[in-house]
C-alpha cells in the first residue's frame, strides 16, 4: 500500500506500535541520481520506547550530524543491515529495479523479521513476505525511515570514499559521483572509470564520443 505524506502520519509509528506492532522496520536508499558507485539501501529496526533526537531525512543533516546520528544507532544496538548493488547490475537491470532490490537485501539481511516495513517513496518492496507501506516523504516522519536513510547515506559515502583512492583524478570523496559540475569536469577531461554507470545518459554520450575518434 502507497501512503501519501499527510501531518497526522508524524505519528504513524506510534499508531502502528498501539495496533502491536514492535518490531517497526524502516527502509530507504541512497544514490539513484549518482552517475558512479553503487546503490545503496539500509533496513532498520526502531523499538516504538526509542526516540533519537534531531533524526531527519539524511540529505537535511550536516555530514558531522549524520555521523553522530549514525554512531548513536550503533551505540543503542538497533538491529540494522544494508544491501549494496553495484553499478554493473544497474547497468543491466535499471536503477529503479537495483533499488529495490538493494532495499530487498537489506531486508532479508536483518538479524531479526520485522514485523512491518515502511519504506521511503512510492514503490513497495518485491517479494516480501511482511505487510508493507510505502510512504512518500516518509525519510522526513518516520523515524525508522530517517534512520535508515542515514544508514544508508554513511554506508555509501565511505564506499565513495575508498574509490577516491582508487580514482585519484575524480572527486569521488567530495561529489560522491553525483552530476556536478566538478564532476562532469572530470568526465570530459578524463574519461569514465570502471565504476561509472555506462547506461546513464552522460556517461553514455561520452562514450559514443569517444568511440567516434
Amino acid at each position: 500500500m502507497k501512503l501519501e505524506y499527510s501531518e497526522s502520519m508524524a505519528h504513524l509509528e506510534q499508531m502502528l506500535a498501539e495496533k502491536g506492532y514492535r518490531a517497526i522496520c524502516g527502509v530507504d536508499e541512497v544514490g539513484r541520481g549518482p552517475l558512479a558507485g553503487p546503490v545503496v539501501a539500509a533496513a532498520v529496526i526502531m523499538p516504538p520506547e526509542i526516540e533519537i533526537v534531531g533524526l531527519t531525512d539524511s540529505k537535511k543533516l550536516s555530514a558531522h550530524r549524520r555521523e553522530e546520528i549514525f554512531e548513536e544507532i550503533v551505540e543503542l544496538g538497533l538491529i540494522c543491515a544494508v544491501g549494496v548493488i553495484d553499478h554493473e547490475t544497474i547497468d543491466r537491470i535499471n536503477i529503479l529495479r537495483a533499488s529495490l532490490m538493494a532495499m530487498r537485501k537489506a531486508v532479508m539481511e536483518l538479524k531479526q523479521a520485522p514485523d512491518i516495513i515502511l519504506v521511503d517513496g512510492n514503490y513497495p518492496i518485491p517479494n516480501i513476505e511482511q505487510p508493507q507501506f510505502a510512504v512518500v516523504g516518509g525519510d522526513r516522519q518516520c523515524q525508522s525511515i530517517s534512520a535508515a536513510s542515514i544508514v544508508a547515506k554513511i554506508t555509501r559515502d565511505r564506499i565513495m570514499d575508498k574509490y577516491q583512492a582508487m580514482f585519484p583524478s575524480f572527486s569521488f570523496s567530495k561529489h560522491k559521483g553525483y552530476p556536478t559540475p566538478e564532476h562532469m569536469d572530470e568526465l570530459r577531461v578524463y574519461g569514465p572509470t570502471d565504476i561509472h554507470r555506462k547506461s546513464f545518459k552522460p556517461v553514455a554520450e561520452l562514450i559514443n564520443n569517444y568511440a567516434l575518434f
